[in-house]
């Protein structure tokens, strides 16, 4: 699941990126309203929650949540705020946000409102994710893999790291669509990384020889110039 964070206090910026990066969420971080914007408007990825501080550079987080619901985009937004009060909490949801967190909080209750949307949000809600033979394991970050030969035995796990994770769950969502290179990309690292262009090809390498190594066929399919696609025949 990809984030958009909007937080100009660096501080806690670099605090809530550095934890929702460790529950394997993929973050991009600005700073301001008006690059927040642009990342939602030029649409090079596709997020799945956006998290605006209420008071921002340029644009605030009510004006940011009033622009997304005027072209109807129903991302789900959790707003940040220091401003407490019952007007502001009411300001903040007429003005389209989902829920509401107040500063200073902890942690896990910033991880439990994410949580709650997901719950809430149907493009969100599943948290277990089966494609054929193929299913992914949330809790323990692993492939499980069943086969005829295991009918009455359990599923075979193949443990993930958090990007080999990630390019599998994308892909199992869009499962028998050819996503290019560059889509997988921009979904899947920080847009403000130096882009390297052999980085999708040598991941797939590695998970690719990591499935073999347990004995499985890969199911991503190489689609030559087009892409990748996750293929369930």
């Amino acid at each position: 699941m990809r984030i958009l964070l909007v937080e100009d206090e660096i501080d806690l910026g670099t605090a809530i990126k550095q934890v929702l990066v460790c529950e394997k969420y993929v973050v991009d971080w600005v700073t301001d309203g008006a690059q927040a914007w642009y990342y939602l408007e030029n649409q090079w990825t596709d997020y799945s929650v956006a998290i605006f501080d209420l008071l921002l550079p340029k644009l605030s987080g009510l004006e940011l949540c009033q622009k997304l619901r005027s072209h109807q985009n129903p991302l789900p937004v959790l707003m940040l705020t220091a401003l407490g009060q019952p007007e502001n909490r009411i300001a903040g949801l007429d003005a389209g946000a989902d829920d509401y967190l107040v500063k200073p909080f902890v942690m896990e209750e910033l991880l439990a409102r994410l949580r709650a949307l997901q719950r809430r949000s149907p493009q969100l809600q599943s948290q277990t994710l089966t494609v054929g033979k193929f299913s992914l394991d949330y809790a323990n970050n692993a492939l499980l893999v069943a086969t005829e030969a295991q009918a009455h035995q359990a599923a075979q796990v193949i443990p993930l790291t958090t990007k080999e994770f990630q390019i599998l769950t994308y892909l199992m969502q869009n499962c028998d669509r050819i996503i290019s290179g560059s889509k997988i990309r921009n979904q899947l690292w920080d847009l403000d990384e130096e882009p390297v262009s052999n980085v999708v090809a040598a991941q797939m390498r590695l998970l690719r020889r990591k499935l073999a190594n347990y004995g499985c066929d890969c199911p991503i399919e190489t689609i030559p110039s087009q892409g990748y696609r996750f293929n369930t025949h």
